[in-house]
């Protein structure tokens, strides 16, 4: 069973997030923010991780950049409903970071699952 790591800041966009994943069959990890996320990824890897961008503590953009930097070939989705600044601002730059899928929130829950699949079964 693939296993997923969510960071999200916000406890409702987690927890319909990590029910959608469960129901698609993935195991699934939470995280608060990316200090956490970045934490638990050291820990225990998984698979695949999708990460808000707009989170205290330490943001998306942040967390990207640092996993990438320590973890090269890590697969990333991010998703933003945007801050101070519209969502594709943010989604751009996490883009460049190699983000390798991004979307703006709210998110449909057939992309998000089509799109997992779809990273997850490019491993193989």
């Amino acid at each position: 069973m693939a296993r997923i790591l969510v960071i999200e800041d916000d406890a409702q966009v987690r927890a319909m997030l990590r029910q959608m994943l469960e129901r698609a069959g993935y195991e699934v990890v939470e995280a608060p923010d990316g200090r956490a996320g970045v934490r638990l990824y050291r820990q225990e890897k998984a698979d695949l991780i999708i990460t808000d961008l707009i989170m205290p503590e330490k943001e998306g953009i942040e967390t990207i950049t640092e996993l990438r930097r320590d973890f090269p070939d890590v697969k990333i989705i991010a998703i933003s409903g945007g801050g101070r600044i519209a969502p594709e601002v943010y989604l751009r730059m996490a883009r460049s970071l190699r983000a390798l899928r991004t979307f703006a929130k709210p998110i449909e829950r057939k992309e998000i699952i089509e799109t997992v699949q779809e990273l997850l079964h490019n491993e193989e």
